[in-house]
């Protein structure tokens, strides 16, 4: 590996390699994309994480009413009330 960059970098001072690498902005927008999706991404997990009890509870409850109400209208093909 040493070798590797000896010869990559031959006849170049510290400097020089320095300027270059704060210069290069190749990968600089993905990594800002990166991290202004994380900004919002880790605090949205942490709330799911924090309230993930409460908001269990709440999808239970607003499943049971949602079958609750299309069961209140049940119907055969023909149009008429299934018997319970």
């Amino acid at each position: 590996m040493r070798r590797l960059l000896a010869s990559k970098f031959k006849g170049q001072s510290l400097k020089s390699l320095l300027v270059r690498l704060h210069s290069d902005e190749q990968g600089a927008e993905a990594l800002e994309k990166l991290l202004i999706i994380g900004a919002f991404v880790l605090p949205l997990l942490g709330l799911l994480f924090w309230y993930k009890d409460d908001l269990a509870r709440w999808v239970n409850e607003w499943w049971e009413r949602r079958k609750g109400e299309a069961n209140e209208g049940d119907y055969s093909p023909d149009g008429s009330p299934v018997p319970d």
